[in-house]
């Protein structure tokens, strides 16, 4: 954790402006076959769900997909998604046991970086069997990105804005995404010449990335965050500086509407205010906080 960090606030500026940029469902389309292909087994067949797979499926769509939930750390989601599962009337009825993950819980509360290394040190010094097993699934997950998700593409107008915004701007990826699987997905689509550096769940939080990267270094409106999720928005927030949303659904359209319109207004100074909260307005309308079932 300490050498991320130092990584973080070591990085220098070499132009006046930064942007912080989101990777999944934000610059490449993976966020699908990440949840329903590699997340949703992977929760089924560790946590013995499968008399209510479709309701986990349900669930796994809602809270990682198409929800304000949407792209929060994987920790918290797998918690959240068990609990919408418990409290589904369907399952109730089934009288399958549906893990609360107590353990788990306790840990998110008490640790600020909630990495896959964090949490094996973790299961290494306490031999904690709930921790085991969600540790278990994190690996087995990561195994299926690894061996499912290849060659993705990024979004229409990823790259091309990217190319434009670097020559102004210091480009830094904010993700809760493990490093590995960014430093895949940026080289293998050769967008990592356009970024100083890949921050991942190993850095800390969204928040914290920003933070640690922007301290004292650049004006607060001169830092503009990309997402496609309220997780994104927040960390904009926390820091007071400005949100660019990647609408789910429109990124195509989003992604157009930075390169033509929004980047410039950013360098100009014209970003902040009625242009931005109408953009969020937009954004915020798209994700619901409650399912519909």
């Amino acid at each position: 954790m300490t050498e991320c960090v130092n990584k973080l606030t070591g990085l220098e500026p070499r132009h006046g402006f930064f942007i912080g940029v989101d990777s999944d469902g934000c610059v490449f389309d993976t966020m699908t076959v990440k949840q329903m292909r590699c997340f949703c087994p992977n929760t089924i067949k560790q946590f013995r769900l499968e008399p209510v797979a479709g309701y986990v499926r349900d669930a796994t769509a809602f809270v990682n997909l198409y929800s304000k939930f949407r792209g929060m750390n994987r920790y918290p989601a797998i918690l959240m998604v068990l609990n919408l599962l418990a409290q589904r009337p369907e399952v109730v009825a089934s009288g399958v046991r549906v893990p609360e993950l107590r353990r788990l819980r306790q840990w998110i509360q008490e640790e600020s970086t909630l990495s896959k290394s964090a949490l094996r040190s973790l299961v290494e010094r306490t031999g904690d069997e709930e921790l085991r097993t969600v540790l278990a699934w994190a690996d087995a997950v990561d195994a299926s990105i690894e061996a499912v998700v290849k060659g993705v593409s990024p979004f229409p107008g990823v790259r091309e804005s990217l190319e434009r915004a670097v020559l102004k701007a210091d480009i830094l990826v904010v993700s809760q995404t493990p490093l590995e699987a960014l430093r895949r997905e940026w080289v293998e689509h050769d967008l990592i010449r356009y970024v100083r550096l890949i921050a991942g769940q190993e850095h800390g939080t969204k928040t914290e990335h920003l933070a640690l990267a922007t301290r004292g270094k650049y004006e607060a409106d001169r830092i503009l965050m990309i997402g496609d999720a309220q997780g994104d928005f927040q960390a904009a927030r926390d820091n007071k500086v400005s949100f660019f949303p990647i609408v789910p659904g429109k990124e195509a359209d989003s992604w157009k509407r930075f390169h033509d319109e929004a980047l410039n207004r950013f360098l100009a100074g014209t970003f902040k205010g009625a242009y931005e909260a109408a953009l969020f307005r937009d954004f915020d309308a798209a994700l619901p906080e409650q399912p519909n079932w």
